[in-house]
């Protein structure tokens, strides 16, 4: 199923330049055009948009050094491999490169190593999900450097994934947890409507979480689906 869109912010427009990339920008009425260059949803976009409503114009952001780790992120961005991405793989992968920008963005790829990339990891060892994020951030940028001839070796080859911590997992619900749960929360409420989706409608997790009413064609739903649907 196609997730529901972002709302768009008031006065921004969207547009899709000659290279296929899509473009952001402001105009409020017929005044000038003020361009966005961050990705959309994320902080900086925010900080930009409010910027441009305010009638101040984002100041350009200077262009990295050629052949810098910095450089290499955004050629990687203007890449069919990144727009492919999902856009919230998109907006995770943002906010690790900003980190490694700010702290080695200068820094000339030669100096890039497999060393480098492990002491990446290992200063996220405390949140091992972080970590996790790290390395596909950087192994997707070098995988691509590597078959863009940017780059020689990939610096995250043989690279290991922290290890998971260990645990039981989640406790699975038996009927009298449903029984109990449905007693609480009664048709009709918001708090019902994910366990009756989960149960009843026969979809998996990942298309149940952008299950809605945009979903519906030609009718509205039938018997056991429309409380769900009052509710939403």
């Amino acid at each position: 199923m196609v997730a529901m869109p972002r709302p768009r912010p008031l006065h921004v427009h969207r547009e899709t330049s000659r290279h296929g990339r899509t473009v952001w920008y402001v105009r409020i009425g017929k005044g000038p055009r003020i361009r966005l260059r961050a990705e959309f949803g994320s902080p900086e976009f925010e900080a930009e948009y409010h910027s441009a409503i305010g009638g101040n114009t984002p100041p350009a952001k200077a262009e990295p050094s050629a052949g810098t780790l910095g450089w290499l992120i955004a050629r990687y961005r203007e890449t069919a491999a990144w727009l492919k991405l999902a856009s919230a793989t998109r907006r995770q992968r943002e906010n690790i490169f900003r980190h490694v920008i700010a702290a080695a963005g200068s820094e000339p790829l030669s100096r890039v190593t497999r060393a480098t990339i492990i002491a990446g990891r290992d200063r996220r060892a405390h949140t091992p999900f972080q970590a996790r994020h790290f390395l596909d951030s950087m192994r997707g940028l070098f995988r691509w450097a590597v078959e863009a001839k940017h780059v020689k070796t990939d610096s995250t080859e043989g690279v290991k994934n922290p290890p998971r911590k260990g645990g039981e997992g989640f406790v699975a619900w038996v009927e009298a947890d449903v029984e109990a749960y449905e007693k609480r929360w009664p048709i009709g409420t918001r708090q019902r409507v994910w366990l009756d989706v989960l149960l009843y409608s026969g979809l998996r997790r990942g298309d149940v979480v952008r299950y809605g009413r945009q979903h519906v064609r030609n009718s509205t739903p039938r018997g056991a689906m429309q409380p769900i649907f009052r509710a939403l």
